[in-house]
């Protein structure tokens, strides 16, 4: 996942994927990967750490769990990302980004 101090700042809680160790997925792409991918597609934060953990695998009800929100959230913030980088699925979503990451 990407490492934002800022949002570590905001929310202790929220889950670390890319700290060995911590019993959690490594993410799928770098910080620097993300950071290409927000920028190119004006992702928020919060869609960043949600594209992320659904890119790992993650079902939609256990990334609610992991970052303390109602799966009603995480939808809709799956839906924007769908949206933003127009493709309709997870698998397409993480192709996309693989293909796109620089």
């Amino acid at each position: 996942m990407m490492m934002d101090r800022s949002l570590d700042a905001r929310e202790p809680d929220r889950p670390v994927t890319d700290r060995p160790g911590q019993g959690r997925a490594l993410s799928v792409l770098s910080e620097r990967q993300w950071s290409f991918l927000r920028s190119r597609y004006e992702l928020t934060p919060r869609e960043v750490q949600i594209a992320d953990l659904a890119c790992q695998g993650l079902r939609n009800s256990r990334i609610a769990e992991s970052l303390h929100i109602q799966p009603a959230t995480v939808q809709v913030h799956i839906r924007n990302i769908y949206r933003k980088i127009k493709v309709k699925g997870k698998i397409n979503m993480l192709l996309k980004f693989l293909g796109e990451a620089k």
